[in-house]
């Protein structure tokens, strides 16, 4: 490989830049200079600066040894708990030694490009093979260059140069060809405490947003959880109790039994709050106490049903490739929780296979991979993957309501996952006990959380 040296940018005419090479030959490197710099600092690269750029020791980690054993999951948080890295042991220790202001990159995996500056070195120690090492000649600071590796300039460098789908990767050669906007040394000390201020400004502000963010999630939470129970508006004793809409969704399955429609549930159940105030369940001629499965007491005139009785749960099917496309030919054809976005669908592909799962006014919630993710369908008839699944609302209860009740009951929803690739059953869903308020109150709690949860948002995003 040739040596290779930038040259200032005035080295030759049309203030260019230009990269010097051992054999004597000049290349214009104009198109690859990332920006222009301020006067006195100058374009180099890493190699340039380097003494060495040096790969890990391919041992094991074991739990005694001569040596600590530096690895990429040693490093949480730019932070390093040296009592609990593990340990090996090396013939050639001089080689693969940590020094104080050596930097380390993971070269490898998930945190490809992540460096981390060893500041203190409590114990004798070497580094794994997922990491490379770098070590600055004199002059140069490591904090000043730290720093650059975490910027917006070097991350943008660094992802263009890993290689690799499944497992991407930046080998030593990469890094050594890496842009470093150099200033004087001079310069390089006054930056490193202006930068160090300005980032301890950003860490506290980001921890603060984050401990809002927090505060914000727990305050939606227990909102919903006051609406949810009948807490969250005052009780008007006129309106009409749950008993009656229920009793008319009975009396039009019946009705749809005699004509033929729709076959009768044996399972068909009925959840009712007895004389000692615990509730059970009548399914045919069987009954039981479901006192476990019920968190709390309702209101007067709410009831409990499984959502089995009041909504249909429809299952989606897979597409073959051949059966759909991009180009808006079809009726759309919904994959999974990448086409939900803050509660609505949007439409990547179509199929002009004429099957319809999903109709307007359905609530599609994702069944297997990313759990819990809730959209309506806005737009009308469209075919839905075995990743979701469409609960539709048949007896003209509210479905926003419904939208809620599931929201509440995610952390058992997720819970009862199973499987390498995590899903829910049907029965999962359909088997969800939810709280049924009158009509009248359904509305009204459905109209003061999108208020409310409107003026969180607007929160949010001011912070």
């Amino acid at each position: 490989m040739r040596k290779k040296d930038l040259i200032p940018h005035n080295f030759l005419s049309h203030n260019l830049h230009y990269e010097k090479f051992s054999d004597g030959t000049v290349k214009c490197i104009e198109d690859e200079i990332p920006f222009e710099l301020p006067e006195g600092w100058e374009w180099t690269r890493l190699g340039c600066i380097t003494d060495v750029i040096q790969y890990g020791l391919s041992n094991s980690a074991e739990s005694t040894g001569d040596y600590r054993l530096l690895r990429i999951t040693d490093i949480q948080n730019g932070c390093v708990n040296w009592d609990t890295v593990p340990f090996t042991s090396t013939d050639e220790p001089e080689k693969y030694l940590l020094h104080k202001d050596d930097i380390v990159f993971a070269r490898t995996g998930a945190t490809v490009g992540k460096s981390f500056l060893i500041t203190d070195l409590p114990y004798a120690s070497v580094y794994a093979s997922y990491l490379i090492r770098i070590r600055l000649i004199n002059g140069i600071s490591a904090n000043y260059i730290y720093h650059f590796f975490n910027s917006y300039c070097y991350w943008e460098q660094v992802t263009d140069k890993a290689v690799g789908v499944g497992q991407p990767n930046c080998n030593g050669t990469a890094l050594r060809e890496l842009f470093i906007p150099l200033p004087s040394q001079a310069e390089q000390n006054r930056i490193v405490p202006v930068a160090d201020k300005l980032l301890k400004i950003v860490d506290t502000i980001t921890s603060e947003q984050e401990s809002l963010s927090e505060l914000i999630q727990t305050t939606k939470s227990k909102i919903l959880d006051l609406a949810i129970r009948g807490k969250l508006l005052p009780q008007d004793p006129n309106d009409e109790p749950a008993s009656v809409p229920l009793e008319r969704i009975r009396a039009e399955k019946e009705e749809l039994i005699k004509q033929g429609k729709i076959k009768r549930d044996k399972k068909d159940s009925v959840i009712f709050k007895g004389d000692d105030n615990s509730y059970y369940e009548k399914v045919g001629n069987k009954l039981n106490c479901i006192d476990e499965e019920i968190s709390f007491k309702l209101p007067e005139g709410w009831a409990f049903i499984r959502l089995k009785t009041a909504w249909e749960l429809i299952s989606g099917r897979d597409l073959s490739p051949s059966d759909y496309n991009d180009k808006n030919d079809g009726i759309p054809y919904i994959t999974g929780a990448s086409n939900f976005k803050n509660g609505h669908v949007s439409l990547v592909r179509w199929t002009p296979v004429p099957q319809v799962i999903t109709q307007k006014g359905d609530l599609l919630l994702t069944c297997k991979g990313t759990i819990g993710e809730i959209a309506y369908n806005n737009f009308g008839k469209a075919h839905i993957a075995r990743q979701i699944m469409a609960i539709r609302n048949n007896y003209s209860l509210n479905v926003d309501f419904l939208a809620l009740c599931i929201e509440y009951s995610m952390t058992k929803i997720k819970q009862a996952a199973k499987g390498l690739i995590p899903g829910i059953s049907r029965e999962d869903i359909l088997n969800l006990v939810i709280p049924i308020p009158p009509t009248k109150e359904q509305e009204k709690i459905c109209d003061k959380l999108k208020v409310t949860f409107s003026a969180i948002k607007h929160i949010e995003k001011a912070s």
